[in-house]
């Protein structure tokens, strides 16, 4: 019995020459589609390479597919009309549309996807009012709302209906803060520190042009001594 499960498990996923197809069409128009793992026959096709032209026809052979478990379209052009192909992918479980160009219409499709899991809207036009349509997203437990115009209001009314849903809005504020003020304090402790070596170097030039002037000043003395001394004994020899 064990070695017809582990045949089976080894056995490649048959796929109907329909999907054959559209997997091939897929690759010709740039996606990645591979397996989700050698026992695992879902698909995950990425659009990982910018595409100016994106359009429909690369999203149309997805409908030929069964099992597609993933689907990622970050930075692609990818606007409301292009997500409304999606409609009926209720085998999705994981969709990344972060940086593309979509609002609040597209989510009324997504809403629609009712496998998702996992879902990323990072800096998209979506707002409070578009997130009503992902209520009935139960299986949802991770959702990434940064830089959208979505309020900490509108992602805790989400919450109330996905109540194990992890809505992420991000704190990309918070870091640039923390990190412009040492930046400052360092800026102003530097300009301190170069103020303070230069008034150490001016007071080293100083202290050495006074020992220079003191110098002069004892070899004077001393020359002056040396002649007082040279007149007195010539003095001295005159009057003898």
């Amino acid at each position: 019995g064990l070695t017809a499960v582990s045949i089976v498990a080894q056995e490649k996923v048959k796929r109907s020459p329909a999907e054959e197809k559209a997997i091939e069409k897929l690759r010709s128009m740039g996606a990645l589609v591979l397996e989700v793992a050698q026992n695992d026959p879902r698909l995950e096709v990425s659009y990982l390479q910018k595409i100016d032209n994106f359009g429909d026809q690369h999203l149309a052979p997805l409908k030929d597919l069964k099992t597609v478990h993933s689907l990622n379209l970050r930075a692609q052009p990818v606007t409301d009309a292009h997500v409304a192909g999606l409609k009926g992918m209720t085998s999705l479980t994981r969709l990344h549309l972060e940086k593309t160009k979509i609002s609040d219409k597209a989510l009324e499709t997504v809403g629609g996807l009712t496998g998702l899991e996992y879902l990323n809207l990072y800096e998209t036009g979506v707002t409070d009012a578009g997130l009503g349509s992902l209520k009935g997203l139960t299986k949802l437990n991770q959702l990434y709302l940064w830089q959208t115009k979505v309020t900490p209001a509108g992602a805790d009314a989400l919450k109330k209906s996905l109540a194990k849903c992890d809505i992420n809005r991000g704190v990309e504020f918070v870091p640039i803060v923390v990190k412009e003020e040492p930046k400052k304090e360092m800026k102003k402790e530097s300009k301190k520190g170069e103020a303070k070596k230069k008034a150490e170097e001016k007071k080293a030039v100083e202290k050495k042009a006074e020992e220079k002037k003191a110098t002069e000043k004892k070899a004077d003395d001393t020359k002056k001594a040396v002649e007082k001394k040279a007149a007195e004994a010539k003095k001295d020899g005159d009057k003898k």
